[in-house]
């Protein structure tokens, strides 16, 4: 998965610009939090998405709020443009190439689900088609879906349409919109905790896992932590408490690796009344306080070069991890253990490196044709390109049933 920002850098407001490599490397170690709970390593390691959301509510508001600040609005078409070139070039390639892929190999049943999900997955409403599907999350890690992993993803693109239109009418009162920011964040973040309780299932709780809106208050803890008044008292604690602000890094650190030890996404009763949401606040002081002390211990940790490297392809590892997973499962592989995740995680590297360095940086950064008329054109000749893609490759018939054999 990924922060979706612009930049890792100075996107947040508090550092102004400048670049936050420990930012990166938080968004490495949730990338490999999630690589090995799916490799059966880490029963806790799914909370790297919780920390996923937290840093791109935390980064994309700190952008929208210095916009704010510096224009007195909100540019809805130049943020979605901008989110448009840095999610969907990775996104579009791994769809189109994992889709024939399975279809070249993949057992009947499995094309079938790909080709079932990945119109929703273009239109970023998977999580609410798997709803539907009344499969327990749970249950759909297993061979039979390459695309169950995009359901964060999703939350996180419907996050990016919605919370721009709030803070962009918050604007329409001037330039001064920290305190209705930090309510309305602290407001949705409460209501979003609130339908988490009333609509936990604990014999399946895949509903509030992965609804949108019972998801959203780590989006929005991350939000409130970029608001100007939790920065401003964030900067007089650290400035004026160095050692207390240095312990409380660490001991939201430590919170949070205690969470991922300690997690089970079926077996902790605790997690879902209100796990979730300490785990989201710990990683929100977690990254603000490391926003705010780029050269303390815990920050010179994450910064270390290999983990702030996987956090650069982070985005792209988290598209392709999953698929290779499946495709590559012990089965087909004849590899099992540490062997097996040794090369799945190679393999998944490898792609998402390709993919980092020659699809999304240069669209990114260097692409004039991705902007303007020429991005809104390519744009939809992607889209053209993916629908065509779901309704010309042919689909497997059903199994037969012998009804027969069933007297």
């Amino acid at each position: 998965m990924r922060t979706d920002p612009s930049t890792t850098a100075g996107a947040s407001s508090p550092t102004r610009g400048r670049h936050l490599s420990a930012l990166d490397g938080l968004r490495g170690l949730a990338i490999i939090g999630v690589l090995l709970f799916h490799t059966g390593h880490l029963d806790g390691g799914f909370l790297g998405v919780d920390l996923f959301f937290v840093l791109s509510g935390f980064l994309i508001t700190g952008l929208l709020i210095r916009e704010i600040e510096t224009t007195g609005r909100v540019s809805l078409i130049a943020f979605w443009g901008r989110r448009l070139r840095r999610l969907l070039p990775a996104l579009a390639l791994m769809l189109v190439a994992v889709t024939l892929l399975v279809r070249a190999t993949g057992p009947a049943a499995l094309v079938r689900s790909t080709l079932a999900d990945g119109p929703w997955v273009q239109a970023n409403l998977v999580n609410w088609h798997l709803l539907a599907q009344s499969a327990g999350y749970w249950d759909r890690f297993g061979g039979d879906r390459v695309f169950g992993h995009l359901w964060s993803i999703a939350v996180e693109e419907q996050f990016y349409l919605l919370w721009p239109l709030l803070l962009a009418l918050a604007a329409l009162r001037g330039t001064r919109t920290g305190t209705p920011v930090t309510v309305l964040a602290t407001a949705l973040a409460a209501a979003s905790l609130l339908a988490t309780a009333l609509l936990l299932d604990p014999a399946d709780p895949t509903r509030v896992y992965t609804g949108t809106d019972t998801r959203a208050f780590s989006l929005l803890l991350g939000a409130l932590a970029a608001t100007p008044a939790v920065r401003q008292w964030t900067a007089r604690f650290a400035e004026r408490a160095t050692g207390a602000a240095t312990a409380a890094t660490a001991g939201a650190a430590a919170v949070i690796a205690a969470l991922w030890l300690l997690a089970d996404g079926t077996t902790s009763p605790w997690l879902y009344p209100g796990g979730l949401f300490a785990h989201a606040l710990a990683c929100a002081v977690l990254i603000v306080l490391t926003a705010h002390g780029p050269r303390g211990p815990v920050a010179r940790v994450l910064s270390w070069e290999p983990l702030r490297w996987t956090g650069l392809i982070s985005y792209s590892l988290y598209l392709w991890h999953w698929p290779v997973i499946v495709l590559l499962s012990p089965e087909a592989t004849g590899l099992t253990g540490w062997w097996w995740t040794g090369a799945v995680v190679a393999v998944s590297v490898a792609l998402a490196a390709a993919s980092t360095f020659l699809v999304e940086n240069p669209i990114r950064f260097r692409a004039g044709w991705a902007t303007g008329r020429r991005g809104a054109t390519a744009f939809a000749a992607v889209m053209v390109v993916l629908a065509v893609l779901w309704t010309a490759v042919p689909v497997p018939p059903p199994p037969s049933v012998d009804v027969g054999a069933l007297d």
